[in-house]
């Protein structure tokens, strides 16, 4: 997201609820700038499940996109925020981008009540969307607290972040009753992980300076430049496989990392574009299942 659209941003936020308000801080606490990185997943997995139209608008799909839009992202990061109050005080990422834990019992409770929402849901998902919500809750937690903390442990970190496929699968699996082809789901988990640990980046510093061992702070900045090339392009050869027009919108993402390792744009500004060419991936990714279902090739 460019510094013109992130101020824009900002700036209705502030309208809407400033953030010294309980309503403006859980805004700011589920990164707005992020929502379709979960609810995004969801929406395409409901695209590419779906048969017909009528398929793509049902109570239960419907409800889903807006639990992963905003319940879901309030719950996920505020865990992390909750269990990173100490290492987050020298990030310079809260500093007006986003927002340090300040302990209010609301917030605790609003994050809570973010899990519970998802729990509900279950009596309505078949059996495998079951599955995989119960994964996606479960990471959730794990990814920041204790006893795995897997943001802790270098290349589990990056290995855990396949959470953000997981509301792909749960829509999927709402539609279909099955689960999707596990090529596009390794496919998917590949580009979480490389996307994880390069956003990872920015917080080398950071989490040296707190003692905190992530992928990115082992690699050092250099390595782990190629280590997410190595990632996404792997993860465009298994698209590749499941479908040519998938593999070439992914094949953007290696180049991405190399443009940036090679050339002096700052990776602190670099992080804050991937809104934006997420975005434009994923619709263009939705716009062919969609065609699919319209035109029926």
């Amino acid at each position: 997201m460019s510094d013109d659209a992130m101020a824009s941003l900002t700036a209705r936020l502030g309208s809407l609820a400033p953030p010294d308000t309980t309503v403006g801080y859980l805004l700011r606490l589920s990164r707005p700038r992020f929502w379709l990185y979960l609810a995004g997943p969801a929406m395409v997995g409901t695209v590419f499940a779906a048969t017909t139209t009528a398929d793509l608008f049902t109570p239960l799909t419907v409800g889903l996109a807006l639990y992963f839009l905003l319940p879901a992202n309030v719950f996920l990061y505020g865990v992390n925020d909750v269990f990173d109050a100490d290492i987050d005080e020298e990030n310079p990422k809260k500093e007006g981008k986003e927002v340090r834990y300040r302990g209010d019992r609301a917030v605790v409770a609003a994050v809570l009540a973010g899990g519970v929402l998802g729990i509900a849901i279950l009596p309505l998902l078949p059996t495998e969307a079951v599955f995989a919500m119960l994964a996606f809750l479960a990471l959730s937690v794990q990814y920041s607290a204790p006893p795995f903390r897997f943001k802790t442990t270098p290349f589990l970190d990056s290995l855990s972040n396949g959470l953000y496929v997981l509301p792909g699968v749960v829509a999927y699996a709402t539609v279909a009753g099955a689960f999707p082809p596990t090529l596009a789901v390794v496919g998917a988990w590949l580009w979480t992980m490389a996307m994880h640990t390069f956003s990872a980046v920015p917080d080398i510093r950071p989490d040296r300076a707190a003692g905190i061992r992530t992928t990115a702070t082992v690699l050092g900045e250099g390595a782990t430049y190629a280590y997410c090339a190595v990632v996404w392009a792997s993860a465009a050869a298994v698209f590749w496989t499941v479908h040519p027009y998938w593999g070439g919108l992914l094949a953007v993402y290696p180049v991405f990392t190399a443009a940036v390792a090679l050339t002096d744009v700052s990776v602190d500004r670099a992080y804050w574009w991937f809104p934006v060419l997420n975005t434009a991936v994923g619709t263009l990714l939705t716009m062919g299942g969609l065609w699919v279902i319209v035109y029926g090739a």
